[in-house]
């Protein structure tokens, strides 16, 4: 399977496996030629129990999280699997931003694609343009983030376990006492879930202080950075980190080298590679992640998908991922996704 490569562009496409497509700035794909039309009928795409898999669209929140990077290569295997080796794929980043989402979705629905795998950017503000696509007859599958306008499935990891979980691990580490930072994220479904489950836990610790949690870092590397030095500033006393992800927390690690202190530890979500490294590292300040399972989540998306095409719906709308805690006590044994 190819490496996805960026492509520039005002919509941030990445076009994977085109192999009888065109891209410019107005058309994501015609995956059929001249004879392409769009579906304005729901029940004709799920009437049949034969339809071929022909294009997948996928619109993730941010390509430079080598989450949404192994996601898109799922969605691309997945669908090559199913439909063959013509199948057009088309990846894109909304770099969380409604309006450029939007705008990605309609393409996908003006284009005729099949399924269009949706990470929203803002689970309410994305509700017209599903419906919209709905109306014309796609199926559309929410992933990692639940979406409104009446979505086909949404298949994402149990966030409120991941929340749950890390916090667990921070009380117990800090015995039930300490002061606690929680570096967001942005406001996304999965991210609001994490904090919630995070803050569900420490709440049974009358000796445990949040001191912050509304911060977003943008779930980048580069924003853990930024908002953990200004953390770092304001308070004296740190006991230990939640990040709603690896590139966040990884970010405030980075900050805590630069500010030299150590007198906390920090705790993820996503179960990256880099996290793994830096939880079996002897020195660092990372001491666990909650696992997500990003290609998993990506293929069941297809898949789901396909089956919904052929007229077979899920039993439930709503699949959710277990999570699993990785820590220097186990981590020799993990190689993440």
């Amino acid at each position: 399977m190819k490496t996805i490569s960026l492509i520039a562009g005002i919509l941030g496409f990445v076009v994977v496996g085109c192999t009888n497509s065109a891209q410019n700035d107005n058309t994501a794909i015609n995956p059929t030629g001249t004879n392409a039309a769009i579906n304005t009928s729901a029940e004709t795409q799920t009437a049949t129990g034969n339809k071929k898999l022909r294009a997948v669209g996928f619109t993730v929140g941010d390509l430079s999280n080598p989450f949404f990077v192994v996601m898109g290569q799922a969605v691309e295997a997945e669908a090559k699997r199913i439909g063959g080796k013509d199948v057009t794929v088309i990846v894109a980043s909304s770099a969380y931003d409604l309006n450029q989402q939007a705008n990605q979705i309609e393409n996908f629905t003006a284009a005729n694609t099949d399924i269009i795998v949706l990470n929203a950017a803002d689970k309410r503000g994305i509700r017209p343009i599903v419906e919209r696509a709905k109306q014309a007859g796609r199926i559309v599958i929410a992933v990692d983030t639940g979406a409104e306008g009446g979505v086909d499935a949404t298949i994402t990891t149990n966030n409120v376990q991941a929340g749950e979980v890390s916090c667990r691990y921070i009380a117990d580490r800090l015995k039930g006492k300490g002061n606690v930072v929680i570096v967001n994220g942005p406001p996304v479904d999965s991210v609001i879930q994490r904090v919630s489950g995070c803050e569900n836990v420490l709440s049974k610790y009358s000796d445990i202080k949040i001191l912050s949690k509304n911060q977003n870092a943008d779930g980048s590397r580069d924003g853990g950075l930024r908002v953990m030095s200004d953390l770092l500033t304001t308070f004296p006393k740190i006991d230990a980190v939640f990040a709603i992800n690896d590139p966040s927390g990884l970010g405030a690690e980075l900050a805590a080298k630069q500010a030299q202190r150590k007198e906390f530890f920090i705790v993820g979500v996503d179960g990256a590679p880099e996290a793994i490294t830096a939880i079996a590292a002897k020195n660092s300040l990372y001491a666990a992640t909650a696992t997500q399972n990003p290609r998993g989540m990506a293929q069941k998306a297809v898949q789901v998908g396909n089956d919904i095409l052929n007229g077979k719906r899920p039993e439930s709308p709503t699949i959710l991922i277990p999570v699993k805690l990785i820590t220097k006590n186990n981590v020799s044994t993990e190689k993440g996704w």
